[in-house]
């Protein structure tokens, strides 16, 4: 059975022929037409937008194709529909937007106190003055810090523990009043709210400012100093030992000059490992006349290291010579003007005495190591002063052993006796 044919319009083109095919050509070429026209007046609205915005454009009339009705595209800013043809509306030119500067809002001020809360106990205060802890806490209590203005608003400064800074907000009825007092110190009484970790607000109850230059200088309170016992007396006179330590007392030794300078010898005279301390305070400078003679001196103590220090003299008394352990007028006493230069050994008896002269200057004095002075017999160093220099050494032995030995003479500093400028060395051969 044959199948019915589609039934189709009268006078419509049958598909795939050629009348059909020239409609198409023509709709095209019209619609490239009107793309072309309404590009043309998108560039002229962009280049005068007030012109066009004024003027009436007219309606583009688009040459139809034979046989085909006649069809119009609106230009841009008309009000008709766009057309059919593919072409896509332009629309009307857009102003761009006109920003409006609004003077700033003051912020909010809190004027009124709130009802008077619990008080902070000392744990909660704690809390409040410790960053990173206590959010939350509030009640009455009490503050101190420095007062800052950040956007007219007060703030309060506080140092809280571990030296950190914490900020709050002021506020209540003197919240206008408060920034008069910028950089004052300032205490306020009232409600501690903390908001957050490093601060929060104060409902300002009551407040006392004062300026941060007007403060008291803090004087340090006078030292009270103790009387030091006979052990450490004895520390204090003994090498390498007491350092640091301070007190009132009464120490013994010989009255030396160094340079202009009183000195009090303690202990190991002539050795490296001799204590010394500087007097100042109430010396006398008639002492000058004693040089070498065992002087009692009482003041305040301070023995800086462990080969001396200074002594601030309160009272000077001089002693009695110690005797002598043994006379040297029974001692044949071979006496040297300074070292010789090194050479042949100087040759000695035992039971004959040696006496070293050495010149000295301020700030050095000339010692010999504790085991040469042992080894050789060391007796006495004595400083005798002399008007014009800063006074000369005196060593004194007498030698119990025979055998040749060597003396070093060290040239070091007073109250430092390791730091040696300059050696000397004597030879000594004692014979029996």
């Amino acid at each position: 059975m044959a199948k019915p044919k589609p039934k189709t319009k009268s006078g419509a083109a049958k598909p795939g022929s050629r009348k059909n095919e020239a409609r198409l050509g023509l709709l095209k070429k019209a619609s490239a037409r009107v793309a072309k026209a309404a590009a043309r007046l998108v560039k002229s609205a962009a280049k005068t937008p007030s012109k066009l915005a004024s003027a009436k454009v007219a309606p583009v009339k688009v040459a139809p194709a034979k046989g085909a009705p006649a069809k119009l595209a609106p230009a841009k800013g008309s009000p008709g529909k766009a057309a059919k043809v593919g072409a896509k509306p332009a629309g009307k030119p857009v102003a761009p937007p006109v920003v409006l500067r609004t003077p700033d809002k003051p912020r909010p001020r809190a004027t009124k106190l709130p009802p008077v809360g619990e008080p902070l106990t000392k744990r909660e205060l704690e809390q409040i003055l410790t960053a990173a802890a206590g959010r939350g806490v509030a009640g009455e209590g009490s503050l101190k810090g420095r007062l800052v203005v950040k956007d007219g608003m007060p703030y309060l400064h506080v140092v809280g523990r571990d030296k950190r800074e914490l900020v709050f907000l002021l506020q209540g009825p003197d919240q206008e009043v408060l920034p008069a007092y910028l950089d004052h110190k300032v205490s306020v009484t009232g409600l501690i709210k903390k908001t957050h970790n490093y601060g929060g607000t104060i409902d300002v109850r009551k407040y006392a400012a004062k300026r941060a230059d007007a403060e008291p200088v803090e004087t340090p309170a006078a030292e009270k100093l103790r009387y030091l016992s006979p052990g450490e007396v004895e520390q204090i006179g003994s090498a390498g030992m007491g350092a640091g330590m301070r007190g009132f007392a009464s120490v013994r030794g010989a009255l030396e000059m160094s340079g202009e300078d009183f000195i009090l010898v303690v202990s190991n005279a002539g050795t490296r490992q001799q204590v010394t301390f500087r007097l100042g305070g109430k010396m006398s400078k008639t002492f000058r006349k004693n040089m070498g003679q065992p002087v009692l001196v009482t003041g305040v103590v301070h023995k800086e290291s462990g080969w001396g220090g200074t002594i601030e003299v309160e009272n000077a008394e001089l002693r009695p010579a110690d005797v002598r352990s043994m006379s040297r007028d029974a001692l044949e006493v071979l006496e040297l003007e300074g070292v010789p230069d090194p050479g042949t050994p100087l040759d000695i008896r035992i039971g004959q005495a040696l006496a070293v002269r050495i010149p000295e200057r301020a700030g050095y004095t000339w010692a010999v190591e504790p085991t040469t002075a042992k080894r050789v017999g060391l007796r006495e160093a004595n400083f005798i002063a002399s008007s014009g220099g800063a006074g000369t050494r005196e060593f004194f032995f007498t030698p119990r052993n025979p055998g040749q030995y060597d003396v070093d003479f060290f040239l070091a500093k007073v109250f430092a006796p390791a730091q040696v400028t300059k050696t000397q060395r004597l030879t000594v051969a004692v014979r029996a």
